[in-house]
């Protein structure tokens, strides 16, 4: 079987495993939906006011795309390798032509799907409820894509290096909560201490947010990188972020457990 065969079958039996847990389903589509309607619906922004939501509704867009761009990815592969390690299927693995690279992105095609659906669903309920005007920009699929790999990769060394699936979903959920809000998502750089922005700027959801702002809401100004467009300059970092953190993650699966 070709390279491209076998990584097509286990993303196959990747998207049927997630499809017959309907708990794992629910939330991954239920959490977005319900954080769109407290703050986007309930709380609503004010521009003319302080503090936070003082932004109009579309800056907020890439705060709600990123709920499940970094959420899913790192619970999922997380927990997903941690399984797997329990299960021994790692040694299993390695009795097979399926490489410890071709496995994690059979994984990460299946999430990407996943994730492109719910991110779908989330731009639907944010245009709704909130009445946000954005720019139908081409480069919010390479974003999604770009950032779902990089996040992967970071979750697949969570689930390589934690004890327990309940470990690995420990640790994703303390990276993760942070990063929402601590990464230019929901918290613009003014709220935040100066001493604060060189961590922000470790943070690879900041360039996701920057990238995604700058390609569907124009109006937040989003500052050039380097004289780039900074949609396109964002896009380039993250890539650049994500062949890390994937090669990093795929490095870190075990071959025998």
């Amino acid at each position: 079987m070709s390279r491209l065969g076998r990584i097509r079958a286990e993303a196959d039996a990747g998207w049927r495993s997630f499809v017959r847990r309907r708990t794992a389903v629910f939330f991954t589509f239920f959490f977005p939906v319900i954080l769109i309607v407290i703050f986007g619906a309930l709380v609503r922004t004010d521009p003319a006011g302080d503090g936070l939501f003082a932004e109009p509704a579309g800056w907020y867009i890439p705060g709600y795309l990123a709920v499940v761009v970094l959420f899913t990815p790192l619970s999922r592969m997380g927990s997903e390798v941690a399984r797997h390690r329990e299960g021994n299927r790692f040694e299993k693995l390695a009795t097979t032509p399926l490489s410890r690279f071709e496995w994690l992105l059979a994984q990460t095609v299946v999430n990407a799907v996943i994730i492109g659906l719910a991110g779908l669903l989330i731009l639907g309920l944010v245009l709704a409820l909130t009445g946000a005007e954005i720019a139908f920009s081409a480069l919010l699929v390479p974003y999604v894509v770009v950032g779902v790999i990089c996040f992967c990769g970071i979750g697949a060394m969570l689930g390589s290096y934690t004890d327990s699936r309940d470990g690995a979903v420990a640790a994703s959920n303390t990276i993760a909560l942070p990063l929402l809000f601590l990464s230019e998502t929901f918290i613009t750089l003014e709220q935040l201490p100066g001493w604060f922005e060189p961590l922000v700027n470790l943070s690879p959801l900041t360039y996701f947010a920057r990238g995604v702002r700058a390609a569907a809401y124009p109006d937040a100004t989003t500052p050039a990188v380097a004289g780039v467009d900074p949609a396109l300059a964002n896009l380039a970092i993250l890539t650049a972020l994500a062949v890390i953190t994937f090669a990093l993650g795929a490095r870190s699966i075990p071959r025998t457990d």
